[in-house]
């Protein structure tokens, strides 16, 4: 019998632990490249629209964010309503991003070493089939 969810978990957990190898040396671990990704393709953000999109609880993300902002990698400002916190890269993120970037495109070219663009393209639709499956209604 196959454990197709331990399989991805374990999977997830020896990308996330190579991953912050090839991070870690410039100052930032996976959880938080995650952030500093999402918040450079979308701009800004809530703080519970990164929880809710990166599916990580609310007390997770405020103290990744709190370190990130201690490390000058990101910028919290109030939004309309006092109880909203609008979260975004800094200047010094910005600049330091396309390093970032090229690090983790290494790791991922590694991980997906000898996957053809066909394989590549199935697992990302049953990716895709496995979130929304998972998904609340």
């Amino acid at each position: 019998m196959q454990y197709y969810g331990h399989r991805i978990s374990q999977t997830a957990r020896i990308f996330s632990k190579s991953l912050n190898g090839t991070m870690a040396p410039m100052g930032l671990y996976s959880s938080q490249w995650g952030i500093i990704l999402c918040l450079h393709y979308r701009e800004s953000l809530t703080q519970v629209q990164l929880s809710n999109y990166l599916n990580v609880e609310a007390p997770t993300i405020t103290r990744t964010l709190t370190r990130l902002e201690e490390m000058g990698w990101i910028i919290r400002s109030e939004g309309d309503d006092k109880r909203e916190r609008y979260v975004s890269l800094s200047p010094q993120a910005i600049e330091r991003f396309p390093e970032w970037l090229e690090a983790a495109k290494v790791q991922e070219e590694l991980a997906l070493r000898g996957v053809d663009e066909a394989e590549l393209a199935i697992f990302n639709r049953v990716l895709k089939k496995m979130n929304d499956n998972l998904q609340p209604l």
